[in-house]
């Protein structure tokens, strides 16, 4: 069940051992014979973040569809180091024993494994964006296509989240469920997009379900994916290594991960093709799912077509 309160088609939801210790949550829709579109959700965010529009579009071109809670948010399991500190934050030394972008790839590859599931096609959006393109850059036999929605490299000073929306993520978390649900929506107000409608009731509904999803707040495990990111530094280099058919979606009204993300995205792989979708801010509106879907699944199917 969605944040709309409808499921998009039949899904099926559970719980898995991918290794490594870790325990993920996923959803799989459609027929699993069918290309396979791997959702990556980004910082903090729960399988429930893919819009019904998208999810639903895509099975209506002949996609299964898998989306996963990534480690430690969600129903998914927790690591178990120490949440980092906000010295580590400003000094970027880490503990050892804090995880990278790099091991959040090794869940979705343990996934798609232990569901039987061959190359996949995999669709990821923000920090989700950045654990595709480090499984593409590090095992490109288990990538059919890359399709990097609102991400960057990690390159210093391109993609970087306005001044404003730095201010809104040092706030201390929030200690309540509705409180939580409100600061949801003033942060998805913040950094939505601008020239589709805001649905703040929508927001206001999935910010509570995920909530209870978690069993409470995901603090601990939301700084720990962002350590994770800094952890992992520019990236650059390894994403210039990705071969596979790749396509960077990014909007012009990103107050997040600046659009300048995306373009370097799109520069450092080679043959990319980069799609600026105007009016879309760091989410995914209702109103663009039609034409994310026409993006996403014409990707694909030139990706299945040139494999052919």
């Amino acid at each position: 069940m969605n944040s709309t309160g409808v499921m998009a088609r039949a899904e099926i939801e559970d719980v898995i051992d991918v290794g490594g210790g870790m325990e993920i949550c996923f959803r799989s829709a459609g027929d699993p014979a069918d290309p396979t579109v791997l959702l990556i959700a980004g910082l903090g965010q729960q399988l429930g973040v893919w819009p019904t529009e998208l999810v639903d579009g895509l099975l209506a071109r002949g996609l299964h569809v898998v989306r996963f809670d990534n480690r430690d948010v969600g129903r998914s399991g927790r690591a178990g180091c120490r949440p980092p500190s906000g010295v580590q934050f400003l000094t970027r030394r880490f503990s050892p024993a804090q995880y990278t972008l790099g091991a959040m790839s090794c869940d979705a590859a343990g996934l798609l494994d232990r569901l039987g599931i061959g190359p996949a096609h995999l669709v990821g959006m923000s920090m989700g964006g950045m654990i595709a393109q480090t499984l593409a850059a590090r095992e490109p036999e288990r990538v059919l296509s890359l399709t990097s929605i609102m991400s960057t490299t990690g390159a210093s000073r391109l993609g970087r989240p306005a001044l404003s929306t730095w201010l809104r993520l040092a706030q201390p978390p929030a200690k309540t469920r509705e409180i939580s649900a409100e600061r949801t929506v003033a942060m998805m107000r913040h950094i939505g997009s601008r020239g589709y409608p805001f649905d703040a009731d929508r927001v206001r509904a999935g910010a509570l379900e995920d909530w209870d999803r978690a069993g409470g707040s995901q603090a601990a495990g939301v700084a720990r994916q962002l350590a994770a990111i800094f952890k992992s530094g520019d990236r650059s280099a390894e994403v210039a290594r990705i071969s596979v058919p790749t396509l960077v979606i990014h909007g012009d009204r990103d107050p997040m991960v600046h659009p300048s993300g995306g373009g370097a995205t799109a520069k450092a792989i080679a043959g990319a093709r980069h799609r600026t979708i105007a009016g879309m801010g760091h989410d995914l509106p209702a109103g663009a799912c039609p034409l994310l879907v026409d993006e996403i699944a014409a990707h694909v199917e030139g990706a299945v077509a040139s494999a052919a």
